[in-house]
């Protein structure tokens, strides 16, 4: 038994290489490549470039068995996308933290009785956060698909990071397309006071006026501006690859669906970054800047501090101090 099991392992080591010591002793290079080669190895090497072969199932891309671009793309998508996307909202966060901490909030200071001016309407204010609330929903939404998987399932385990992700896909399949309304009507209230005039260069030479240095701006600075054709870059980009990923049963090859998940993804992660700082100086970076799109009404000291060239014909109308009806501190 014992020189069985001697025999038994010798064989199951020795016997598959049998054929190559032959080929080697007997120079038979042409048995050694057969013997090497699987002869279906180029078949499928063939298959996986994407070679066509026949499907009686109708649609683009219905006769490729195998495509490589899938992997490539949740190679970059793993790999570039998500750990980058990560550092640069991580960074754009940083940055912040550290500046406030320097430079603290940009504050107005008045002694005078203070005196309102209407500077947002009801439906401008509606139209802006209709348009924030459903992008932070797609915000959300899409960092939990991107991210999920590492944050969540530590967490809530695998069943509760599957249900939390399934919710998150048909929120962001519905509310995406609202987005794009909210966009359109975005671009149609706001676009007519956003296009560059005579000294936002110096505005942002000056720094925007963070630096200590006063800078003059209008209704809109530039930086807002900045803001705003970023968005509706940005948005135009996110919206029209996200329709061709909601739908993609419209026949849709995979190379069109993989380059809208592509732009979509690198758009998003740009999008996001970027609102970090259009929050911060909204709310804590620049005092009294929330109190104009809350309630509509900002002070005059803080308009002659932040917006001087502002005049009421460029959409808001001056009220007297204390309006009867107008929001108070």
């Amino acid at each position: 038994m014992i020189w069985a099991g001697v025999l038994l392992l010798l064989g199951t080591f020795t016997l598959p290489v049998l054929p190559y010591l032959w080929a080697s002793a007997s120079n038979d290079i042409a048995s050694l490549d057969t013997v090497q080669n699987n002869p279906r190895a180029n078949f499928w090497r063939n298959v996986r470039t994407g070679t066509a072969g026949y499907s009686a199932v109708g649609g683009p891309e219905a006769n490729v068995l195998i495509n490589n671009d899938g992997q490539n793309w949740r190679q970059f998508r793993m790999r570039l996308l998500a750990p980058y996307g990560s550092y640069l909202m991580g960074a754009v966060l940083f940055t912040i933290a550290i500046f406030y901490a320097l430079r603290g909030p940009v504050q107005h200071l008045s002694n005078e009785p203070k005196e309102l001016l209407l500077r947002f309407s009801v439906y401008q204010r509606v139209v802006h956060w209709f348009t924030a609330i459903l992008f932070w929903i797609l915000a959300l939404t899409g960092l939990i698909l991107l991210y999920g998987r590492f944050v969540l399932i530590p967490l809530f385990g695998s069943s509760g990071f599957a249900l939390t992700a399934s919710a998150s896909k048909e929120a962001h399949n519905l509310f995406g397309p609202i987005f794009i309304v909210a966009l359109f009507l975005l671009v149609i209230e706001y676009a007519r006071d956003n296009f560059y005039r005579k000294g936002d260069l110096s505005w942002l030479i000056k720094g925007g006026g963070m630096l200590g240095k006063h800078a003059s701006a209008g209704r809109f600075n530039f930086g807002e501006k900045i803001w705003f054709w970023l968005v509706l870059l940005l948005g135009t980009i996110i919206s029209f690859s996200g329709i061709i990923l909601d739908f993609a049963n419209l026949n849709f090859d995979r190379n069109t669906l993989e380059l809208a998940h592509v732009l979509h993804g690198i758009a998003a992660i740009l999008f996001i970054s970027v609102s970090f700082g259009h929050i911060y100086l909204g709310t804590i970076g620049t005092k009294g800047t929330l109190r104009g799109m809350t309630t509509g009404y900002v002070e005059q000291a803080w308009a002659e501090l932040h917006h001087d060239k502002w005049r009421p014909d460029d959409g808001a109308t001056p009220e007297a101090s204390r309006v009867p009806g107008a929001p108070n501190e």
